[in-house]
C-alpha cells in the first residue's frame, strides 16, 4: 500500500508545522543577554564579555528549523523573491566597483570616513565616486574608547571640530550614519547631546545610526534604542557577530538569535525606522592556533612532543619547524539562508533590511530581491 504522503512532503509539513510555533510562541530564554558585535572587553574594567557572548550564543544554537531548505546547502531549490520597502548596503571606499548595474538598492552606506587620534575627520569618501540611483550616506567610524571619549567631551574644541566637519562633509551626501562602536559606558549622556547636536545642524537630510543587536533592554545602555530612536531617522541593527574570532564556533547569525533580535527591535525601534542588519560574511576557526609567546619548557616539550631533530640557527638563534593536522570549521551564508532570514523579517512585519557589506555575497541573493 502506498503511504498516504510522501516522505518529502511529510518533511515539508513538520517544517512549516515548527515555523508556525517559532512564529508565535515566546523564547525559550527571554531575557537572553545583549551582543556587542565588535568590542569584546571594557576598557574602563578590563573585564572580558566572553562569558556573555558564549551563553548567548549557547542559547541561539537550540535546534530550530525554519526552512525546509536546510539540508540542501550547494544544491538548486526555488526561493521566494523577497520584497521590502527599503533596501540598504555598505560599499568600502575604494570597492566601489561591487556596485553592479540594476541591483535593487535604496540606500548606500559609503564606508568610511574616520577620526584620527587628534579628533579630526579624515578619509572621508568622495561622493562623485559613486553614481547610482539610490540614496547614499556618509559613514563615520571611531573604533576606539580612549578616542570616543575624547571626541564627545562636552565643550571640547575636538567635539565641536568635528561636528562641524561631519556637517561639512554631509552637505555632498543624502545623509550622515554614525558608527561609534566602542563608547565608555560614563559618557552616556554626552553621546546623546553629541547625536542631538548632529540632528539639529544637519537639517532636512537623514541621520541615521548603526547599533549593536539587542535581544533586551538592558540598564544604562549606551546604545538604548528606545533613548536614541527619536533623535534619529534611521536605526540599522547590526544583527551579527553573535559568533567571532575569538568565541566557539557558531553561525555569525543563527536563525534563533537573529528573531529575537528582530522582536525586540520591532518593539522598540518600530516599523518605520527599523533596519536590519544581514551580513554577507562567514567566518572560520580551527581547533589548533600556533601563534603565540612561549617559555623554554613550553618549546622543550615541543620538541619532545613532536619529535624535531632538526634544530638550525640563523644568526646564532636557534630555530624549527614541525608539522600538525588542522581541523577548520566555517559558518557562511548562501542564498538558502539569506531567504530564510530575509523571509523571516518580512514575516515579522520588517520594512527595511541592510547588507554589512557589498562584494562579499553571493550574487545569487539579488535574484530574490526586489524593492516595494
Amino acid at each position: 500500500m502506498k503511504p498516504f504522503i510522501n516522505e518529502k512532503c511529510f518533511c515539508l509539513l513538520i517544517a512549516a508545522l515548527i515555523l508556525l510555533f517559532n512564529c508565535t510562541g515566546t523564547p525559550a530564554r527571554p531575557d537572553s543577554l545583549a551582543m556587542m558585535p565588535s568590542a569584546h572587553t571594557d576598557e574602563e574594567t578590563g573585564e572580558t564579555e566572553e562569558t556573555e557572548y558564549a551563553e548567548a550564543a549557547e542559547e541561539a544554537e537550540q535546534p530550530i528549523i525554519i526552512s525546509p531548505y536546510q539540508e540542501t546547502a550547494g544544491q538548486e531549490v526555488n526561493l521566494p523573491v523577497s520584497s521590502f520597502r527599503e533596501i540598504w548596503v555598505y560599499v568600502m571606499a575604494g570597492r566601489e566597483d561591487a556596485l553592479k548595474a540594476g541591483l535593487p538598492i535604496s540606500d548606500i552606506g559609503y564606508f568610511a570616513a574616520e577620526i584620527d587620534s587628534y579628533g579630526n575627520l579624515t578619509d572621508v569618501p568622495v561622493r562623485r565616486n559613486i553614481s547610482y540611483p539610490a540614496r547614499v550616506h556618509l559613514v563615520a567610524v571611531c573604533n576606539s574608547y580612549s578616542l570616543t571619549h575624547f571626541v564627545l567631551m562636552p565643550g571640547s574644541r575636538e567635539r565641536k571640530e568635528l561636528i562641524a566637519d561631519l556637517l561639512a562633509a554631509s552637505k555632498n551626501f543624502d545623509g550622515l550614519q554614525i558608527d561609534f562602536e566602542h563608547i565608555p559606558k560614563k559618557d552616556g549622556e554626552h553621546f546623546l547631546s553629541f547625536l542631538k547636536e548632529l540632528r539639529a545642524g544637519l537639517g532636512d537630510k537623514m541621520f541615521t545610526i548603526a547599533l549593536p543587536a539587542r535581544t533586551r533592554k538592558l540598564a544604562n545602555d549606551i546604545n538604548d534604542y528606545e533613548t536614541i530612536k527619536p533623535i534619529v531617522d534611521r536605526i540599522l541593527v547590526m544583527a551579527y557577530d553573535e559568533h567571532w574570532s575569538g568565541s566557539k564556533p557558531g553561525s555569525v547569525a543563527s536563525m534563533n538569535w537573529c528573531r529575537q533580535v528582530a522582536d525586540y527591535s520591532i518593539k522598540t525601534i518600530g516599523r518605520d525606522k527599523l533596519v536590519m542588519g544581514i551580513p554577507f560574511y562567514g567566518r572560520a576557526w580551527g581547533d589548533h592556533n600556533p601563534s603565540r609567546a612561549l617559555i623554554y619548557p613550553t618549546i622543550e616539550r615541543l620538541i619532545n612532543d613532536h619529535k624535531v631533530t632538526d634544530i638550525k640557527r640563523e644568526n646564532s638563534i636557534p630555530f624549527f619547524n614541525y608539522d600538525v593536522n588542522i581541523s577548520v570549521k566555517v559558518y557562511y551564508d548562501d542564498v538558502v539562508s539569506l531567504s530564510t532570514r530575509m523571509e523571516m523579517y518580512k514575516a515579522m512585519n520588517t520594512a527595511a533590511i541592510g547588507f554589512w557589506r557589498l562584494g562579499q555575497e553571493t550574487p545569487k541573493v539579488w535574484d530574490i530581491l526586489r524593492l516595494e
